[in-house]
């Protein structure tokens, strides 16, 4: 008998979650698709969010291409956030996460 070969079905479902990340992600995609932001105003509008968990999902979201970063030389360093093209074509999507949690998200709740 020959060898068999396990076939493996990339699920892009599963790729662009990887992409885009944790629970995090959504939250400060949310703010960035208002426009650029410094890392202060996205901590602020994020009450709970620790900054390491803010500084790691900017970092995976820049090295995911979702998100540019620019440095200013000022004391101290301003930093400012941008969705790339890649992260501004997610907002279509998450606009209708939006919309069927508002409509399903309370009812598996009170069960």
């Amino acid at each position: 008998m020959g060898e068999v070969q396990e076939l493996q079905i990339d699920c892009s479902i599963e790729k662009a979650l990887n992409i885009i990340g944790g629970k995090w992600s959504f939250l400060i995609l949310r703010e960035l698709f208002k426009g650029t932001r410094r890392f202060g105003e996205i901590k602020k509008s994020i009450p709970k969010i620790s900054p390491k968990a803010l500084t790691d999902t900017l970092r995976h979201l820049e090295d995911n291409a979702i998100v540019t970063r620019k440095v200013y030389a000022t004391v101290p360093a301003t930093v400012e956030y941008s969705l790339t093209e890649k992260g501004k074509a997610l907002e279509k999507i998450l606009k209708e996460m939006k919309h069927w949690g508002k409509e399903w998200a309370t009812e598996s709740i009170s069960k």
